[in-house]
């Protein structure tokens, strides 16, 4: 007997307290090529992740009062399931929980009333990207170190080497950052990109730390950081990476 095709469909899991917007996801995304579960809280998600795998999660922010919110869930998805993609639905008015929804590590969000197709579109797009992730974390889980212009970034010992041998302290953030240029030499990287990279290295980097961090970064790699020739501002589109770099897998 054949294998049931539905099974190789991307799972996604719904967390939302109201029965009509889980039975309208469960019907439209299983209607194109989606699994879809769904829970009403916190708790039935969780037993649900303890026997099932899951691809993506769509997260109510505003749940049943006395449970966990969404953000609470977010924060504890993110720290538990760091590659787990996000995507949030939240009320028109609820601006400030759309911005610290994205800050504890959502990926994406959507606000009510949604169009269908925008949801599906929004989460075959996360999906998408995960892959693209999954692909490059394998990539970088080979590589033992990066070379670039007499400076060595060793992947594994997370150390940092300056031409004349003198060892370079980095914080996590600022470790994965460099990383995620060196995996993507003379390349443009928006901030987005940048995200998506440095959390491949379970790094705690926030969209608004970026800019602060890079700026610490160039203080101890280039020679002139006012006039940096390593990180390179691209203005209006992220920042590349402007020197080769040699990989040691």
């Amino acid at each position: 007997m054949s294998a049931d095709p539905k099974t190789a469909w991307p799972h996604v899991l719904a967390v939302d307290d109201d029965p009509s917007i889980r039975a309208l996801l469960a019907d439209y995304l299983g209607d194109n090529e989606l699994r879809v579960s769904t829970v009403a809280d916190g708790r039935a998600m969780d037993a649900l992740l303890a026997r099932e795998t899951i691809d993506l999660v769509v997260l109510d922010v505003r749940l049943k009062p006395g449970d966990e919110d969404g953000l609470q869930i977010a924060r504890r998805l993110r720290a538990q399931h760091a590659g787990l993609p996000i995507l949030m639905l939240t009320g028109r008015a609820e601006e400030a929980d759309r911005v610290m929804g994205l800050e504890l590590g959502a990926d994406d969000y959507l606000t009510k009333p949604f169009s269908s197709r925008e949801l599906l579109a929004r989460i075959r797009a996360l999906l998408r990207r995960a892959q693209t992730q999954a692909s490059v974390a394998d990539a970088m889980a080979k590589v033992r170190a990066y070379r670039f212009e007499g400076w060595e970034l060793s992947v594994g010992l997370r150390r940092l080497k300056a031409p004349d041998g003198r060892a370079v302290e980095l914080t996590n953030g600022e470790f994965s950052l460099l990383a995620a240029f060196l995996s993507a030499p003379q390349r443009t990287l928006s901030r987005d990109q940048l995200l998506d990279l440095s959390r491949l290295h379970n790094a705690e980097v926030y969209d608004r730390s970026i800019d602060v961090q890079i700026l610490r970064l160039r203080r101890k790699i280039e020679v002139d950081p006012a006039r940096p020739r390593f990180i390179v501002t691209q203005r209006g589109a992220g920042y590349v990476f402007g020197s080769s770099v040699e990989v040691v897998r």
